[in-house]
């Protein structure tokens, strides 16, 4: 299935961030932000090619100048909108701004059950206590708030807890992500990264608890496939290129915020052209079996996993994922 346009465009208005996050595909990252007339016309064209919805990441959202004004004309034009933050900024002020601004929903990251694993995955004394007020003060703001946890060596035996912090503070939905392995992701992979092995262990046990869990859980890995748990959807392996793109604060768009190769830039060609013409794009869409995945009775339904990951890893969008553990049993990477 191909759609005439992404359903979702995830948008970095600016790389600047007051954390520096161990597992960060984008600290250091240097990009010309443009000026607001230029972002205000992006939105329009998101509208204009009937994307459904934008989701503002970053960097820390809340550090961009203009994010109100931005998100208010992307909501008066049909977007749904929402952004996912350190929670570092986010007050009972920024929250009531967040929701008057037109927000449908706002994330919050939440990388550990306990000040000690989350501080230190974000290296950011005293943000464990700072994410959950945040999430209190976006319910009262009447907000409707969602977690993102990834998961990592430190805090996979404690995702459980992350949950149940997370829906006694309203949050409906935890998205346990996988470890990307970009930038400074790639940089603390063996210290923080599992083996094939262990995120096997780790998926058999949280899809054994999803069914119970107190807020939704959903997962963004493909290799769920292996255990015959992938998530439905218009699309098979990775969604980025297929149902979604990422759009860099200068208008360069990538299939997704962990592969930084360009297939072309907004202002100056259009998002429907690049969307239908770009050869980046076509090679995500169209993958070949590389290595091990040649003889994968699954490959079908997975495609090689996570794109992301195998690039970093790699250099290739079609190389296997490096957390599959098809054919490896539980050996480590």
């Amino acid at each position: 299935m191909e759609l005439s346009a992404p359903l979702t465009v995830n948008w970095t208005l600016s790389y600047a961030c007051n954390f520096s996050c161990r597992h960060c595909y984008s600290r250091g990252t240097r990009r010309r932000e443009l000026p607001l007339g230029d972002v205000l016309r992006i939105v329009d064209e998101l509208a204009r090619c009937r994307v459904a919805f934008v989701s503002f990441g970053g960097g820390e959202p809340l550090l961009y100048p203009h994010l109100s004004e931005v998100a208010r004309r992307a909501a008066g034009r049909g977007l749904r909108v929402s952004m996912n933050t350190n929670g570092w900024l986010v007050d009972a002020a920024a929250a009531g701004d967040l929701r008057a601004a037109g927000f449908a929903s706002v994330g919050v990251s939440l990388d550990g059950a306990t000040p000690q694993v989350h501080d230190r995955f974000r290296d950011r004394p005293g943000s464990f206590g700072r994410a959950l007020e945040a999430l209190e003060h976006l319910r009262r703001a009447g907000l409707e708030t969602t977690v993102s946890t990834v998961i990592h060596r430190h805090n996979a035996g404690q995702y459980r807890q992350i949950v149940e912090l997370a829906a006694a503070r309203g949050a409906g939905t935890v998205y346990l992500h996988n470890y990307k392995c970009s930038g400074r992701g790639m940089e603390n992979r063996d210290e923080l990264d599992l083996s094939p092995g262990e995120w096997r262990a780790f998926y058999e046990d949280a899809l054994a608890f999803r069914d119970r869990a107190p807020a939704r859980l959903a997962f963004d890995d493909p290799i769920l496939a292996l255990l015959g748990a992938a998530e439905p959807g218009a699309v098979r392996g990775s969604t980025c290129g297929k149902l979604s793109l990422h759009l860099e604060p200068d208008g360069e768009v990538t299939p997704c915020g962990f592969i930084p190769v360009s297939a072309g830039n907004i202002l100056e060609q259009g998002l429907d052209r690049i969307w239908a013409e770009s050869p980046v794009l076509r090679r995500m869409r169209e993958k070949r079996p590389e290595g091990k995945c040649r003889s994968c009775g699954v490959y079908g339904d997975c495609l090689g996993g996570c794109t992301a990951r195998a690039f970093a890893v790699s250099g290739s969008f079609n190389a296997p994922d490096p957390h599959c553990w098809a054919g490896d049993g539980d050996a480590s990477r």
